[in-house]
């Protein structure tokens, strides 16, 4: 069984950013294309953004493409997401997520890490 487990959520202002990590734990996930989900209050969860196993071709939806970045780091077992010139529509809890396709999650998710945007 793997782990997931995110941190570095929390309060901020508009145009402000946030570092979100996710570490792994109890297998390996140096194989598998990693990804950030969120869900806000009242919607469904969406995909945020997405890397391959390797570190590269990351890949964002339409609404953070140019403000967030997502990067792993296969030697610490932790994946990121560089959040900046947050908008008060990013607040959600963000979840780490292993084995995306395409935009859809994999079987494995971490428990979330709340992100709060202020006006």
């Amino acid at each position: 069984q793997g782990q997931l487990v995110e941190s570095g959520g929390g309060l901020v202002q508009a145009g402000g950013s946030l570092r979100l990590s996710c570490v792994a734990s109890g297998r390996t996930f140096k194989n598998y294309v990693m990804g950030w989900f969120r869900q806000a209050p009242g919607k469904e969860r969406e995909f945020v953004a997405a890397i391959s196993w390797s570190g590269g071709s990351p890949y964002y939806a339409d609404s953070v493409k140019g403000r967030f970045t997502i990067s792993r780091d296969n030697t610490k077992n932790t994946l990121y997401l560089q959040m900046n010139s947050l908008k008060p529509e990013d607040t959600a809890v963000y979840y780490c997520n292993a084995g995306v396709f395409g935009t859809r999650p994999g079987a494995y998710w971490g428990q979330g890490t709340q992100v709060t945007v202020s006006s």
